[in-house]
């Protein structure tokens, strides 16, 4: 009994550890049990989120929301996890979420080692990456534009230098033709 007593008092301390270090993340957290039911989320994943533990915790992570997390790839992650002892990093999702609108979100997941191993944690984080994946497609489509507008430049430019060359041409040709007749009219004015 003493020990189940122990066992207990270490599980509470652990837990009130787990959720103070989530707590204060800047990145929307939530901590999953076996079954994969959300027993605890981070204020941060409220507030991106827009959602209150009441309809949040006690719930399947599939659940949440309008379902935007039930994903065949990422529920064959999640169920991987705590039997195969793995975890996984990046995983993408794209989702228009109620009351935040569309979001591209990386998700990791890992389990958490408790002592005894008889409280199974999965800690799921998100991170939103909306503004820089935004960010990186308008590089993109700027970089394509001022290629495009570069390419118009230059082959503005190569026809310009065309046109000079030849009008250089034509000067250098009455440039030369001014000579001789300038030598003509000397030879011409020494014959008198």
């Amino acid at each position: 009994m003493k020990n189940n007593v122990n066992a207990e008092e270490v599980w509470k301390v652990a837990w009130t550890y787990i959720r103070t270090v989530v707590d204060t993340l800047r990145e929307p957290f939530i901590i999953l049990d076996e079954n994969l039911k959300v027993m605890s989320a981070n204020r941060t994943f409220y507030s991106v989120f827009q959602v209150s533990e009441k309809e949040t915790e006690g719930k399947k992570v599939y659940d949440l929301g309008n379902g935007q997390w039930d994903i065949t790839v990422l529920r064959t992650l999640l169920e991987d996890i705590l039997p195969k002892n793995t975890f996984f990093e990046d995983f993408k999702v794209e989702h228009d979420f109620p009351k935040i609108g569309r979001k591209i979100m990386m998700l990791n997941a890992r389990r958490v080692y408790t002592i005894d191993n008889k409280t199974q944690l999965i800690l799921l984080a998100m991170e939103d990456v909306t503004k820089q994946k935004l960010l990186e497609e308008q590089l993109r489509d700027y970089a394509k534009k001022l290629t495009v507008e570069v390419s118009k430049k230059t082959a503005e430019l190569e026809t310009r230098v065309k046109e000079l060359e030849r009008i250089n041409k034509v000067m250098v040709g009455r440039e030369i033709k001014m000579i001789e007749l300038k030598k003509e009219i000397e030879s011409l004015k020494g014959k008198k």
